[in-house]
């Protein structure tokens, strides 16, 4: 399904809630003032959304080396921002993909919003935001097609009712971020144009089509515990697997980039807002695939593709079967 942009705000903008505080100003907005909201309190109040059709993601697949940077787009229209008419911020969407892992199966990722204030002026296309997220990483039914995906899922089926396995969202594999530099901040901020952090890419570059642009950047912390030695060994044997697949995208203290595109201001129909996420997550699962289109493959600042060690993948494998097989063993004895 090709999205076509909106290329003109729809009417109905009014402004005023950015120039509100003197504080709020660039070049360093401090919005301490407004309260972190959780991202799915305020629904009723949203007025005006700006679409993220063009999710710009990088990171290094080598923690610490530069020539290691990957580039990503992820797939269009899961990302947006909503607001009031007076530019008060109050929820935001954030990106899900789907990963697939030789051998293992499609594994889900989702950067998951917890908390967020902030404003938006369309007047002068700027915005600036807090946020705190977690990502969350499950796995796809489709996991199950594969001969290791039904060694898993079996192993789900038998012990799900001691065990809380990432096999469906609400027993996700969570992993924790802070602001880059500062792991006792857990706020980071969003705010307008590219970063100027590391250079982009022609192919990462969408001023023509875009309306307005926002970056931020979080780094990757631990994995939450399950406080099931069972489950704590597994979910981590799968991170490593994960990362393997993706570039170290998700390593602890790798920093996840992003400059998100947007789409010119439109209307918010509230009931279509709540239903997004799940919509999206739901097609996912079921098509293994996004809605509105596919992102890009992960590549390299000349363009040259991001290529997993399958050699170190398959490796992880086994040790995630002899973990659930030691697991079964010792349960049996």
């Amino acid at each position: 399904m090709e999205l076509i942009p909106n290329s003109e705000p729809a009417p109905g903008w009014k402004g005023g809630f950015s120039t509100s505080e003197q504080a709020f100003d660039y070049p360093d907005p401090n919005l301490t003032s407004l309260d972190m909201l959780g991202n799915m309190d305020n629904i009723g109040k949203l007025q005006r959304q700006q679409k993220v059709l063009w999710p710009e993601f990088s990171w290094l697949t080598i923690p610490g080396d530069e020539n290691s940077r990957c580039y990503q787009m992820f797939a269009p229209d899961i990302s947006r921002l909503g607001y009031t008419n007076r530019g008060r911020i109050f929820s935001i969407i954030c990106p899900q993909q789907g990963v697939y892992v030789e051998g293992l199966g499609t594994i889900n990722v989702e950067v998951t919003v917890t908390g967020q204030r902030g404003w938006v002026n369309e007047t002068d296309k700027t915005l600036a935001a807090d946020m705190t997220v977690e990502g969350k990483i499950w796995f796809s039914p489709d996991a199950n097609e594969s001969l290791m995906g039904k060694l898993f899922w079996a192993a789900f089926n038998e012990l799900s009712e001691k065990h809380p396995f990432p096999s469906n969202k609400d027993h996700a594999i969570q992993v924790t971020t802070h602001k880059p530099g500062e792991p006792s901040e857990p706020i980071f901020p969003l705010q307008y144009d590219t970063t100027d952090d590391f250079p982009i890419p022609d192919f990462a570059m969408h001023e023509e089509e875009a309306w307005a642009v926002g970056h931020l950047g979080v780094e990757i912390s631990n994995i939450v515990k399950t406080n099931d030695e069972f489950v704590d060994g597994f979910n981590e044997l799968v991170m490593n697997a994960f990362n393997i697949a993706s570039g170290n995208m998700l390593h602890p203290t790798n920093v996840l980039s992003w400059n998100v595109w947007f789409t010119a201001p439109e209307r918010v129909d509230r009931l279509e807002w709540k239903n997004h996420a799940e919509f999206w997550r739901t097609s996912i699962d079921v098509e293994h695939k996004s809605p509105d289109g596919e992102g890009t493959t992960a590549k390299y600042y000349d363009g040259k593709p991001f290529k997993p060690g399958a050699e170190l993948i398959k490796d992880l494998i086994e040790q995630i079967l002899a973990h659930i097989v030691k697991h079964r063993l010792r349960k049996k004895g």
